[in-house]
């Protein structure tokens, strides 16, 4: 039944975004969302108050887009070039199919909500994907172990969170995709593990 009723949700979620997109925001309609999803009122009222509270699912949306990602990462050998390619990923996602303002309504709404706020949902699959990622390269001895992989992912999603808000603020001038390839590796890599600690590491086994 919670499969079911996580389907639906979704399907409420990238109907919205769709038109959201196409259409505009205030444009878009409730009566549209459920037409195009394929779904009822009460299912729509089931998840959201209103059309306003969609906003936050945009997060969530980032995370299908992460489920599809997961099979191809784990085929990459490092575990920071996996990282920088979800960046990439997430950041032509954002230029090709969500509108600029709705991104800046979406941390707008995050600094005003109160209670749980999407983005720093910790149960995300963001967070858990990142996390494994993390723990793959310091047990491969390519990540620092200075810091916990908790850390390392919300230091991580701090620093991409900068990178969004930061192309918000410039009304979109630049390519976000582009310019995540050039201030990424600036962060990732701060979290190569050094020789001296490589070698420490090594001498434990």
């Amino acid at each position: 039944m919670k499969k079911n009723n996580s389907a639906t949700k979704s399907k409420i979620v990238s109907a919205a975004w769709k038109l959201f997109y196409e259409n505009g925001f205030e444009d878009t309609t409730v009566d549209e969302i459920v037409e195009l999803s394929g779904t009822s009122k009460g299912s729509f009222y089931h998840y959201f108050e209103s059309k306003d509270s969609l906003i936050g699912s945009l997060a969530y949306l980032f995370d299908e887009k992460y489920q599809e990602l997961e099979p191809i990462v784990e085929y990459r050998k490092s575990a920071l070039d996996a990282m920088l390619y979800l960046t990439k990923e997430l950041c032509l996602m954002i230029e090709n199919n969500i509108d600029i303002d709705l991104l800046s309504r979406l941390y707008a709404q995050q600094l005003t909500k109160r209670g749980k706020k999407e983005l720093l949902d910790q149960n995300r699959d963001y967070y858990r994907l990142l996390k494994k990622i993390v723990q793959k390269g310091q047990d491969s001895g390519e990540i620092t172990r200075d810091k916990s992989a908790a850390e390392i992912v919300r230091l991580y999603a701090i620093t991409e969170r900068a990178l969004l808000y930061d192309w918000c603020l410039h009304g979109g001038e630049y390519s976000l995709t582009e310019y995540s390839q050039t201030f990424m590796p600036l962060f990732l890599n701060n979290l190569k593990r050094t020789k001296d600690s490589q070698s420490s590491y090594l001498k434990q086994y």
